[in-house]
């Protein structure tokens, strides 16, 4: 447990030195595992000595909590943003993946971190968010999928749910393979996936 000194410090720690270490820690979540990470990897990964780390973080649960609640606030206020532009179906659709995509290139390890680690971590109750975040994710898209099947944009014999899960396990797997400043842009790549999807579930003139 950190002192009362520790936990002064790690309100006043540098921003900018606070980021690195939690860019760290979410590199190493995302390749061991939140359960085999210890905090000495975390501090070996970052060049400091394990006791050190804890003047910026009281836990490792405290990382892995603010490494996905700011991915997740950050992914929430892009989405919102395109669910409040009253776009149609098809360009909400567009827009959605896009913003999922330029947030994979923003915090890549944050998502394959969420892919493995959510469903456990749900239970517990300082990441009930992450239930919150689901239900709400689950009812944007299916709402934008069903509003397209009744205004046939999409086929009216597209199972909705089906889809969804299609369309978001094949977006967010790709927080596998994907890495910053590689040769795509994350809207290059979205513009790829868009007229793989799009193509099949689109009505045809």
């Amino acid at each position: 447990m950190p002192t009362d000194s520790k936990k002064k410090t790690q309100v006043t720690a540098s921003p900018g030195r606070r980021r690195e270490l939690l860019d760290t820690a979410a590199e190493v979540f995302a390749a061991q595992g939140y359960n085999a990470t210890t905090v000495r990897k975390i501090a070996d990964e970052a060049g400091m000595l394990a006791g050190s780390l804890y003047y910026h973080f009281d836990s490792k649960e405290s990382m892995l909590d603010e490494i996905l609640s700011t991915f997740l606030d950050e992914l929430w206020q892009g989405y919102d943003a395109v669910l409040a532009a009253g776009l149609g179906p098809r360009e909400t659709i567009e827009a959605l993946v896009t913003e999922s995509f330029r947030e994979i290139d923003r915090h890549r390890a944050a998502v394959a971190i969420y892919q493995k680690e959510s469903r456990h971590l749900a239970a517990q109750p300082r990441f009930h968010y992450l239930t919150d975040s689901q239900q709400k994710f689950e009812k944007a898209w299916l709402g934008t999928l069903e509003r397209g099947v009744a205004d046939q944009v999409f086929r009216d014999d597209l199972d909705v749910r089906l889809t969804y899960r299609f369309v978001r396990d094949t977006v967010w797997v790709a927080a596998s393979w994907y890495r910053p400043g590689g040769q795509h842009s994350p809207e290059e790549i979205a513009r790829q996936y868009l007229s793989m999807v799009l193509d099949g579930i689109a009505v045809r003139g």
